[in-house]
């Protein structure tokens, strides 16, 4: 997987996260990226700050202490004071990182009210974030992908979001040897108004379930085309992905099929259709979120501004 280049890993205390340091490493290794580690905390006086941060870079180094036997990458070490989320994402605009790696926080009943640093990053971070769970697998067994379109129109943000979800997951589950899943869940909205009418025939309301249902078969394979055309046909008969077309409302069937198929890892884009344009994550894509149990690589449509600046 030669995707990142510039990986910045995020401490989280509230969490076991030796794993995700190790499958960090591995992956900066493997991509022969630049890593970063950074940790966040609050502000404090001016006479304990460099103790402070002293100690914070100790604790940081080690953290890492057990895989410098065989390193093969520097790996830099930074303390940030401020907003976790906020410092989070004006590292990554100040550094160019393309990718943000940390360890699902423990989230209480007031973080979950008014957001976690964690949600945060999924709605505003510009490059794609990497939350991983404690005690995080060496190597994912399933990886699914979760994508999302409308059979009916060509949006070429979309399409592109789509590519480069497929992209990101085809290339983790080749280096993990891990079956590849594609999920995409429909529904027949206008199904509803028809039966509520009372106009149409039964013959008719299923001739037009069964239309929209090809309809968006035949969006899912020309994604597996997409994909196909992407990488090199033996590459794709070893990979063989398992295509899933999945009916009822995304928001439920996308975190029961990652329950299905037993999914390490979902891939899926953050900011729905109807909300590509602005600055916050769908509300189909966050209610997925707040289901799911794997780790999750979230992903921003090309074009996503942040509402974080690197202005104070």
């Amino acid at each position: 997987m030669n995707q990142f280049k510039n990986i910045l890993y995020i401490t989280e205390t509230s969490a076991d996260q030796a794993s995700a340091v190790a499958r960090t490493i591995s992956l900066a290794e493997n991509n022969q990226a630049n890593l970063t580690v950074m940790d966040v905390i609050p502000h404090v006086a001016d006479e304990y700050l460099n103790d402070t941060i002293s100690s914070h870079i100790q604790a940081m180094e080690s953290m890492v202490e057990p895989f410098r036997h065989n390193l093969k990458i520097p790996i830099e070490f930074k303390v940030q004071m401020g907003p976790a989320f906020i410092e989070i994402i004006r590292a990554v605009l100040l550094n160019s990182h393309d990718l943000v790696i940390k360890t699902v926080e423990e989230v209480d009943f007031l973080k979950r009210l008014f957001g976690s640093n964690d949600m945060h990053l999924l709605r505003k971070c510009p490059c794609p974030v990497w939350l991983m769970k404690p005690m995080e697998k060496s190597n994912y067994k399933c990886i699914m992908a979760a994508v999302d379109f409308d059979p009916l129109k060509t949006i070429d943000v979309e399409q592109d979001l789509n590519e480069k979800i497929l992209e990101l997951a085809s290339s983790l589950a080749i280096s993990d040897f891990a079956a590849l899943h594609l999920v995409h869940a429909w529904e027949g909205f206008p199904e509803k108004t028809l039966r509520a009418r009372g106009v149409s025939t039964a013959e008719e309301i299923n001739a037009h379930i069964a239309n929209e249902q090809m309809l968006h078969q035949n969006g899912l394979d020309r994604l597996g085309q997409t994909l196909r055309d992407r990488i090199d046909t033996d590459t794709y008969k070893y990979l063989s992905p398992t295509f899933h077309l999945t009916r009822g409302p995304a928001q439920r069937r996308i975190a029961e099929m990652a329950v299905e198929l037993q999914a390490d890892l979902v891939v899926m884009g953050t900011v729905a259709r109807t909300g590509i344009s602005g600055f916050i994550i769908g509300n189909t894509a966050e209610a997925i979120l707040n289901q799911l149990s794997c780790s999750v690589l979230a992903i921003k449509p090309p074009g996503f501004i942040s509402p974080v600046t690197l202005a104070e």
